[in-house]
């Protein structure tokens, strides 16, 4: 991202705790936050009215290349397997001329109206597409980069192994752009889960690239498939270096064999994300928590083939969080916001994160007394800041976004 080169203050406003402070901004950083604070010389001066002030929302885990946002209604009629999902995708895509980065970038506007200020998406590399989804997006990470920092993951829909030469498209889009390397359960989908996770580490290390992968797999054959992936993590001392996405074993396990592999996901830094399905089984977030590993939360699809659901404010699915993991209290419904901010911004990488002085200036103003009330009733966005800039105003983009 660019800096921003004006002066923004932002007077009266509330930290989650109460507290009303000054947000002093800088070339696009956080210069000072304190409750008496005097404006630079210059600056532009903003009153927030009292407003609860936030962070800047991370979405750590969606798919932008597929969405249907903004079109007219997708009739889905798919079948119910995953095979005839992928299947039903390819061939509406190919015959439906839908055009991945027109698509991306308006769902990456509607991300920043709403709050949403950094993303990791997932793109698929298909060896019938080649790289054109992948060229879309990076239009759109180009076209976005002064307000939504994006993080690229070159996703094999279809696994590496089943179509050849998945693997050379996939190291293409590592070296045109892509940040993170994605994989598709190895054993369900790819059918040899030692030959396709070695396929992957070993794209991972030559790349010099992180890996985040989508594990839908249940039970015992996920947990097998988890067990492999760790041994490589550990083998390599890709420690912090691993995102397992889904993890829908991790929540069907007897405990004994779970707490087993949640130490060892801990010691080896790897990080978890839940979109919180409510029809699947979810890795125990709490439980997660107080071994130290890092969880976090985002859409997947959001109106695309795969389903009618999500929504591009990460509120939304902080309280379907909330909902899945029946939180309730205050101090778990902030939680769950955690999930859509810090967490997701430790498990993506994104750093300089945060509301304190050095952070990247990326903030979002509501109505709302707490963080639990901001969840619940996810009012319309007051104002929100990306780099140091207002971009979006009472739930619209400003003109010069």
């Amino acid at each position: 991202m660019t800096s921003s080169h004006s002066s923004l203050v932002i007077s009266n406003v509330r930290l989650a705790d109460g507290q009303t402070v000054v947000v002093s901004i800088a070339d696009g950083r956080i210069a000072a936050l304190g409750p008496d604070l005097a404006p630079r010389p210059g600056a532009v001066v903003e009153d927030g009215g009292g407003a609860l002030l936030l962070p800047g929302f991370v979405e750590g885990h969606t798919h932008i290349d597929k969405t249907n946002w903004g079109r007219p209604w997708y009739r889905n009629e798919v079948g119910a397997t995953l095979l005839d999902r992928i299947n039903n995708e390819r061939r509406w895509r190919k015959e439906s001329g839908h055009d991945a980065g027109t698509q991306s970038l308006a769902l990456a506007r509607a991300f920043v109206q709403a709050g949403t200020t950094r993303l990791r998406t997932h793109v698929d590399v298909d060896t019938d597409a080649g790289s054109r989804y992948l060229e879309g997006v990076l239009q759109t990470r180009q076209t976005m980069r002064d307000m939504l920092d994006i993080q690229i993951v070159a996703f094999p829909q279809s696994g590496v192994l089943g179509r050849p030469g998945t693997d050379e498209l996939l190291e293409r889009a590592l070296a045109d752009g892509a940040d993170v390397l994605g994989a598709l359960d190895p054993a369900l989908i790819d059918g040899d889960p030692v030959a396709s996770l070695n396929l992957t580490f070993a794209l991972a290390e030559r790349y010099r690239k992180p890996i985040d992968i989508h594990l839908h797999e249940p039970g015992e054959v996920g947990a097998f498939s988890l067990k492999l992936l760790l041994d490589r993590v550990e083998a390599l001392g890709m420690h912090g270096q691993v995102v397992v996405s889904h993890g829908f074993c991790l929540g069907a396990l007897p405990e004994r064999e779970r707490d087993v592999l949640l130490e060892r996901i801990a010691r080896l830094n790897v990080a978890l994300l839940t979109s919180a399905p409510p029809s699947r089984p979810v890795p125990p977030l709490k439980l997660c928590r107080e071994k130290g590993i890092t969880i976090f939360g985002g859409n997947d699809g959001i109106r695309d083939t795969w389903s009618p659901y999500g929504s591009p404010d990460m509120l939304e699915r902080a309280m379907l969080i909330g909902l899945r993991y029946d939180m309730r209290r205050d101090d778990e419904l902030a939680i769950a916001f955690d999930c859509v901010s810090a967490a997701a911004a430790r498990g993506c990488g994104f750093h300089d994160y945060g509301l304190h002085a050095g952070a990247r200036a990326d903030l979002v103003l509501v109505d709302a007394e707490t963080v639990a009330q901001a969840v619940v009733g996810r009012p319309r966005r007051k104002l929100v800041v990306a780099n140091g800039r207002i971009v979006a105003r009472n739930g619209e983009l400003v003109a010069a976004a």
